[in-house]
């Protein structure tokens, strides 16, 4: 996993697909807007069946996780006062996590396709975001 830091804080993560591990493991902080974890375990491994509680949580930024289904993409991660920090190439198996950044993608190959999760609700594009 490699950590996109400027000013001691963590702006992105990419984690490649060879660094999820047999097991449960996360790769976000237990304070950040969103948690990201993979697993990967053996045949006939059985995980109990759960329901989330209702907790009320206070959100005050989007965080976005990007999952490479196929194809590849550049990001350039931006710090949140929207100067370049970094270019990562992101391939297919990789996931990226934004966090407290700017960001903006270069498609590099046709047929790229991303699954993108974000923390919600959705307030709209206007008070969501920016353009840098």
């Amino acid at each position: 996993m490699k950590e996109v830091i400027k000013n001691g804080k963590v702006l992105a993560r990419h984690i490649l697909k060879e660094d999820i591990q047999e097991g449960l493991n996360f790769y976000s902080k237990d304070e950040e807007f969103i948690q990201v974890g993979a697993w990967s375990y053996p045949k006939d491994k059985e995980l109990l069946a759960h329901v989330h509680n209702e907790v009320e949580r206070k959100i005050n930024r989007t965080y976005e996780v990007l999952y490479i289904i196929q194809g590849s993409l550049e990001a350039e991660i931006y710090d949140i006062e929207e100067k370049p920090v970094e270019k990562l190439l992101i391939q297919k198996g990789d996931i990226l996590i934004l966090l407290e950044s700017g960001h903006g993608y270069y498609i590099l190959e046709d047929n790229t396709k991303v699954l993108e999760i974000k923390n919600g609700p959705y307030l709209g594009a206007e008070i969501d975001r920016h353009r840098i």
